[in-house]
């Protein structure tokens, strides 16, 4: 005998029940994160409490553990937010150019921009939490930048498409190792000795990245001697 199946209404009831738990879950971890997102905006780094946040948020402590396991969860969770808000910004700027190489550029040149480590313009996510998070939690590195990677196999492919890079390449592997390039020299530039001397740009950065994707650079002699 078949299991007797509940009514309709039940059903509907229980689905608005859940949709207004999630909804009201959902905005309970917006505030914890817009509150850690202010405290690391005000300080400058992302050295707070749990407590802090807490406060800020004017939500309890019971709350925070409820949607966190604990301080290194919520990071995570800004972290992966903001690469998936610098993925979007990313593409909107790419999309405004015709030329596939020419989108991959402005690309490379403003990942660059967003990740630099610049005492003015700090971005303590990318600068201080990444690099700890690289070597204590690789997967987690890997889940976070998984829109920032995808959008680049994305302009790889394009511009492999379009016959601008060096036949042969594997826009995933060729992506991936642009990206963690930019990132990297993004989060290891902009210290007080390179601001006191010659710090790297961006279309450096770009300009060396291209002559690796298309063997010939871009031609623009954008690069500084």
């Amino acid at each position: 005998m078949s299991e007797r199946a509940e009514p309709a209404w039940k059903q509907r009831a229980v689905e608005r029940s859940i949709k207004s738990t999630r909804l009201r879950a959902e905005q309970r971890v917006q505030r914890f994160l817009e509150a850690a997102q202010s405290i690391i905006s005000e300080n400058g780094s992302t050295d707070f409490t749990v407590q802090e946040v807490v406060e800020r948020s004017r939500q309890s402590l019971r709350s925070f553990y409820l949607q966190f396991d604990g301080k290194h969860e919520l990071l995570l969770a800004l972290f992966e937010d903001a690469l998936l808000r610098t993925a979007e910004q990313i593409r909107l700027a790419a999309a405004e150019e015709d030329d596939p190489l020419t989108r991959l550029g402005v690309a490379v040149q403003l990942l660059f921009s967003l990740c630099r480590s610049d005492p003015r313009d700090r971005h303590p996510l990318f600068t201080d939490f990444a690099p700890r998070l690289l070597v204590t939690h690789p997967a987690h590195v890997k889940v976070a930048h998984a829109p920032l990677l995808a959008l680049f196999v994305d302009l790889v492919t394009d511009a492999a498409s379009a016959g601008t890079l060096r036949p042969g390449l594997n826009p995933r592997r060729v992506a991936a190792m642009t990206m963690q390039t930019v990132m990297f020299t993004a989060q290891s530039s902009g210290g007080q000795d390179d601001m006191a001397t010659r710090p790297i740009t961006a279309e450096e950065v770009w300009e060396f990245c291209a002559a690796g994707v298309t063997g010939t650079g871009t031609g623009t002699g954008t690069g500084r001697t």
